[in-house]
This record gives structure tokens, C-alpha cells and sequence, in this order.
């Protein structure tokens, strides 16, 4: 499938995934080495990485405005922007909850959901690169599949770290905090698989 500067949506999926990536590594890096001190303005960088990725969705939505011919339906470019957009907002919104439920120590399942959410993000990026050239791709099912397995992953976790937190911690407001909190990686993980889906979706329409 053809890219030139007409049509480079592709690229800026790439683009839009890179935000994706930082944010995950950013997030994993700050529940490693977690300082509830240096939160603030561990959450300004994230943001800004938020709102970097909000700024190139417009773009490709501007750019979509104005063009009448695009390599795939419009509706898919539209989706799959909101879509990608969506796990940068998500992962965002982890470390809001850490900082609004004031949690001081970070719980070993967190972390183990935060690696899950990074090699989703690095796999989505393979796809990614992959995608303009989808109908000749040996690779990109499978990436789709890792994916879905790391969704898997992530199911699994999510059940056994709320048992955990039911079980071993007596505290009320952690309990709710925590419960929030793995709703929110959880989600993270959702969002990258739906990201994986209208990647699929757009293959069988177009093969």
C-alpha cells in the first residue's frame, strides 16, 4: 500500500503509538522508583506527553478534513486515532488516581501491570510499522495475537491482585483506592487490545 506525503497516515500512527510508549515507560518508571514527593511533577511530564499526543491527533484530524481520497476508510483512521489516543489518556490517568487516593507505597501487582502495559505498547508499535503493508505482512497477526495475550495476562492479574488486596489489607481507603487503581491498569490493557482489534477489523475489510 502506497505512503507519500498525501497519505501518510501511517506514519502518524506511528507517531501517535511513540506517545503511547513514553507514557507506558513513564508510568513504569515511576511506580519503580516510586516517590510520593516527586509525583507532581512526574505527572506534569506525563501530561505533557498527554497533551503532545492530543495535539497530533487534531493534526490527523485536520488533515483528514481535507483530503477526499485516504489509503483506508476515513471511519477507521477516525477510530483507530481515538482509539490509540485513548491508551496515552488512560495511562494518564493511572498515576491521577495514585496521586488523588494519596498512596504512599506501591503494590508489587502495579508494577507487574505496569511491564504488561510497555510490551503492549512496544508490540502495538510493531503492528504499527507493519500496517501500510498489511496484505503482504508475515508479522503482524502475530503481533495482534501477543497482544490479545498480554490482554489475557492482564485479565489474570487484575483478578488476583483484587483478591490479594481483599484478603491482606484491612484498610478501607487503600482497598478503595487499590480497587480504583487496578481498574485503571487494567484498562490500559483493554485499550491497547481494542487498539489491535480495528487493526483486524481494517485487514479483513481490505484483503
Amino acid at each position: 500500500m502506497a505512503r507519500n506525503s498525501a497519505n501518510n497516515y501511517f506514519d502518524m500512527f506511528i507517531e501517535l503509538v511513540d506517545f503511547c510508549c513514553a507514557a507506558a515507560k513513564n508510568l513504569h518508571q515511576t511506580l519503580s522508583r516510586f516517590d510520593a514527593e516527586k509525583l507532581p511533577e512526574t505527572m506534569k511530564h506525563l501530561h505533557d506527553i498527554e497533551h503532545a499526543a492530543d495535539l497530533k491527533k487534531h493534526e490527523m484530524m485536520k488533515k483528514l478534513a481535507q483530503e477526499f481520497i485516504t489509503p483506508i476508510e476515513r471511519e477507521d483512521i477516525i477510530s483507530m486515532a481515538q482509539e490509540i489516543d485513548d491508551i496515552t489518556d488512560s495511562i494518564e490517568d493511572v498515576l491521577l488516581r495514585i496521586y488523588m487516593y494519596n498512596v504512599k507505597t506501591i503494590r508489587p501487582e502495579a508494577l507487574a501491570f505496569s511491564s504488561i502495559i510497555v510490551d503492549s505498547c512496544e508490540v502495538l508499535k510493531r503492528v504499527m510499522q507493519d500496517f501500510h503493508n498489511f496484505k503482504k505482512s508475515t508479522k503482524i497477526h502475530d503481533d495482534i495475537i501477543e497482544i490479545n495475550r498480554l490482554e489475557e495476562d492482564g485479565d489474570k492479574l487484575y483478578v488476583d491482585a483484587v483478591r490479594a488486596l481483599y484478603t491482606s489489607c484491612k484498610d478501607p481507603i487503600e482497598i478503595m483506592a487499590w480497587t480504583e487503581t487496578f481498574n485503571r491498569l487494567e484498562r490500559c490493557c483493554d485499550n491497547c487490545e481494542d487498539v489491535a482489534d480495528v487493526v483486524e477489523s481494517v485487514i479483513m475489510k481490505n484483503t
